[in-house]
């Protein structure tokens, strides 16, 4: 066999080794191969950037969400606080002592013995009006001022009222 015999013989693929060894181009392109391969690129980068812009609003989103929380966290903070202070002024309103100045002034007095309704209607105890309580006698004030010493000589020690100075923070 000649030469070109020889060539005519070789496979395809053995053909395209010696045509890239010898530096030449084949013989035929194949530009099928690259335009099946634009659509699929196209996908993968339409993909990618819808990925990326839908991760865009899904961060924008949860950083909304969390000022959204945190402003939420303040206003229950001050509410709570608010509804604390209302709850101490409703505790002092409510306290006996504050009850019984309050009725004073309003001209209320203290009740007499109670009267009682059996379940058979039957009244027990007699009903009386209430009387008011002789207003309090003035007190002289030389003997005011002793009182309290010999009251505190006789109460026990836990109702004495302590007398302890805070001492200052030396850190501050």
């Amino acid at each position: 066999m000649t030469k070109a015999g020889k060539v005519a013989t070789l496979t395809r693929g053995q053909a395209a080794r010696l045509g890239r060894a010898l530096g030449g181009r084949p013989a035929r392109p194949r530009s099928g191969g690259q335009a099946a391969r634009m659509p699929f690129v196209l996908l993968v980068v339409a993909l990618l950037a819808g990925g990326l812009i839908s991760l865009l609003l899904l961060n924008s989103a949860l950083n909304e969400g969390s000022f959204q929380l945190s402003k939420l966290r303040k206003e229950t903070t001050v509410l709570t606080d608010e509804e604390q202070a209302l709850q101490r002024d409703v505790d002092a309103y409510s306290a006996p002592d504050a009850l019984q100045r309050r009725a004073q002034q309003l001209g209320l007095v203290p009740g007499g013995s109670p009267v009682f309704l059996g379940p058979d209607g039957k009244v027990t105890g007699s009903a009386a009006p209430a009387e008011p309580p002789p207003p309090p006698s003035p007190t002289p004030a030389a003997p005011a001022a002793s009182a309290p010493a010999s009251a505190s000589a006789t109460a026990p020690p836990s109702a004495q009222p302590s007398q302890q100075q805070p001492t200052p923070n030396p850190g501050r």
